[in-house]
């Protein structure tokens, strides 16, 4: 066979909310095969044995034929190269600890184009991993040069991207803890600054700190002289310590505590510059000069005997606990100190450079407190230290093995109240003793730092024991149980309007309604972007990026959006969730040509993103004369509001013999019925006479309605708010 021409990426688009494919962010690419549309894979000889030779964990993928190997059988069968390139990424992306296992290929309406989709929590990772997967494939395809070696080359690629681009492990697992409790979150910046919830409910996270963390309490957390001083006031057992200027002031100070001594930063962070055990004034002075470069000062403290601990505070509780040990090494005659550290601790797996390492690489050319250890003990790095010498090289360096079961409650209660002097809502506190199952005092044990934004990684992967929850627990302090035991998700009230037809009047009266209803409520439409009735941007705003204005402002308590059928196929929905759903039409397919969609028909599969998220205790309300609008009743997760100006049309007469909810129009009046049970909606009048002020279809009105109802706005309210709503849209035009 020839040498085929690569396949071709026309388009590549980021679908960062719900879509016509999934609920998640999704990366889609249009490819065109080229030639290669004549040549499924069953048809490239030796094809399928070079790329399973490549990436054998494709034995794995379970594919369309539901169990282990299935997509391999599709291989032998023969599939299109659009579909092995779905397969080839999603494994390139597991290869690089960012395992995803949706993907989906789908041939278009032209031949040999067809738009793939595989799952991305982050869009630089998704193009980096399709790049690499594009070129491995074609090297397959044309039997080029490319190895295991390139594929390990490849998997480092991606992963060097996924640590550059995703969260860090900390922030992380709380994010993975809101998903768990169904809160949804949004990444407010390139690192770690996350928002938890929507609107007026959300919470924020950088790292382990919260948006209830005190600056004054982590101003005092960084000054650890200050920290002492505040706990040893309130009784809590801290080693007497001294602030120095010089080398000459350090070991005069430690003459006055009493050896032995430590020296460190007062405000360091990470135990650099800390030393342990000084009984010299050598050892002091030159623990001073390690000290001095990674503080504003320098401090000299009582060494107090023991292991160090890491206990981990949240909400005024200890959550989990870890416990350092020495690390050392021994003597061969032959190796130096650098080579047997290499040799017999950098050798452990759970050691690496990357934060996801419980523990860290030891490097005697960036620790000066190792330097400074081996000197005491009369070595430096060079030195070859006798066979059978047992060499020390950390102090308490390794604060990875967990002994959250071990605290003694006395010690509990002590570290807890530690963090409430200091102010912190989650506190990592630094305790020294010989057995944390005993009372401090017992054992001479004390508190040595308290410090804010601790790291969790020491209990999510402990070296030792195991993992704990942490990341639920800083999720549970942010949203607690509400007293009434309801499910406290960060949500507010948002509504969801699909469609073509007058869609944009629907959200701006449900906008109106919600403001009546005291909520500080958001819109975002093609009329604008309105805060509380107010416009703030008169552009179209029916799009992802101004969706997103609405959920991160702190001061919206309900949100209304319009979503047209070019906002769900170009970006995806700007919510996971929302609490009310309406679709008015599936017309408009004649402005997508540009996604292939010709047909009415295909619009099905479009807006029904509007009613597959839609909480499981929210509504959907349907335009019950569209009859494939009517289908989409059995998609919702919740309740189903028909509305129809036609009292007798099909749907609705079955909904209410079954109980359910509907509205239509009776006698010039909209009517509420449930089930048998009917209404006239009180304080409206006749809607003639209403509708020949306004200009606003029937059809529109109830649509309106339906969602107000559904949101449990007061029946009265709704009138009421219906029949000022001339003087409430010329209020927010005359805004604009």
């Amino acid at each position: 066979m020839s040498q085929q021409e690569d396949i071709k990426l026309l388009r590549i688009n980021y679908l960062r909310g719900p879509n016509t494919w999934t609920y998640r962010a999704v990366l889609e690419v249009w490819l065109d095969l080229g030639g290669l549309e004549d040549f499924p894979s069953n048809l490239l000889p030796g094809f399928n044995d070079r790329l399973v030779g490549l990436l054998p964990a494709l034995l794995e993928h379970h594919c369309g034929v539901g169990e282990r190997g299935g997509f391999l059988q599709r291989l032998h069968e023969g599939t299109w190269m659009g579909h092995v390139l779905e397969h080839v990424v999603i494994e390139l992306l597991n290869l690089a600890d960012m395992p995803t296992g949706f993907g989906q290929t789908r041939s278009t309406s032209r031949r040999g184009i067809y738009r793939m989709v595989f799952r991305a929590r982050d869009e630089q990772v998704a193009r980096t991993a399709l790049a690499e997967g594009h070129h491995l494939l074609m090297a397959a395809i044309n039997n080029q040069p490319y190895g295991p070696a390139d594929v390990q080359a490849t998997a480092q690629k991606i992963k060097a991207k996924v640590d550059d681009c995703y969260l860090g492990p900390s922030t992380a697992s709380i994010v993975a803890a809101a998903t768990d409790r169904r809160i949804p979150h949004i990444r407010l910046n390139d690192g770690n600054l996350v928002q938890l919830g929507y609107g007026a409910s959300q919470r924020r996270i950088w790292t382990a700190e919260t948006d209830l963390t005190s600056a004054i309490a982590e101003g005092i957390a960084h000054d650890k002289d200050l920290t002492k001083s505040l706990l040893a006031t309130c009784g809590i057992p801290v080693p007497e310590g001294q602030i120095v200027n010089s080398a000459e002031e350090a070991w005069e100070a430690a003459e006055d505590i009493g050896l032995p001594v430590v020296v460190k930063p007062s405000d360091g962070n990470h135990g650099r510059g800390v030393s342990l055990d000084l009984k010299t004034r050598e050892e002091v002075e030159a623990a001073f000069r390690v000290a001095q470069p990674h503080g504003s000062d320098v401090m000299v403290e009582r060494f107090v005997r023991g292991h160090e601990h890491r206990l981990l505070v949240v909400g005024g509780r200890v959550v989990a606990a870890a416990r350092g040990e020495t690390a050392t090494v021994t003597g061969d005659g032959t190796s130096t100190v650098v080579q047997l550290i290499d040799a017999q601790l950098n050798t452990d797996p759970r050691r690496g450079l990357e934060e996801d390492f419980p523990l860290s690489r030891i490097d005697t050319n960036v620790d000066e407190a190792i330097v400074l250890d081996l000197q005491r003990q009369g070595l430096s790095p060079d030195a070859v230290p006798a066979a059978g010498r047992e060499v020390l090289i950390q102090r308490n360096g390794n604060v990875a093995i967990d002994c959250t079961d071990q605290v003694h409650p006395e010690v509990d209660y002590i570290v807890s109240l530690a963090a409430r002097v200091v102010g912190l809502d989650i506190a990592g506190v630094d305790v020294v003793a010989q057995d944390i199952s005993r009372p401090l005092h017992l054992q001479g044990g004390a508190i040595v730092e308290v410090n804010a934004g601790p790291g969790l990684l020491m209990h999510l992967k402990p070296a030792e024991g195991s993992p704990r929850p942490v990341g639920r627990a800083i999720c549970d302090h942010l949203f607690p149980d509400t007293p009434d035991h309801t499910n406290n998700d960060g949500r507010i009230p948002i509504v969801g309007i699909a469609g073509s037809q007058g869609t944009h009047r629907v959200a701006s009266l449900v906008a109106w309604l919600l403001h009546l209803s005291g909520r500080h409520t958001g819109l975002a439409s093609r009329d604008g972007l309105f805060l509380d009735q107010r416009c703030v941007d008169p552009t179209d705003c029916s799009h992802w990026e101004a969706g997103q204005r609405l959920l991160i402002n702190r001061a919206v308590q309900a949100a209304v959006f319009e979503n047209g059928a070019d906002t769900i196929l170009r970006s995806g929905l700007a919510y996971d969730r929302c609490q009310v759903g309406v679709v008015t039409d599936l017309d408009g397919a004649a402005d997508l040509a540009e996604f292939d969609i010709t047909e009415d028909e295909q619009m099905f599969r479009v807006m029904r993103s509007q009613v597959d998220v839609v909480l499981p205790g929210g509504a959907a309300v349907l335009n019950a004369a569209h009859a494939r609008v009517v289908d989409m009743e059995a998609l919702c997760d919740g309740e189903v509001i028909f509305y129809s100006t036609d009292p007798k049309a099909a749907a609705v007469v079955a909904h209410c013999a079954r109980g359910g909810r509907a509205l239509y129009v009776r006698q010039d009046q909209v009517v509420l019925a449930t089930g048998n049970t009917e209404a006239f909606l009180p304080g409206l009048g006749k809607l003639s006479a209403w509708r020949a002020r306004r200009d606003l279809s029937e059809d529109a009105l109830l649509a309106a309605v339906g969602a107000a109802w559904a949101l449990g706005i007061p029946l009265n309210l709704i009138g009421a708010g219906m029949e000022a709503f001339e003087s409430s849209e010329k209020t927010a035009g005359s805004a604009a």
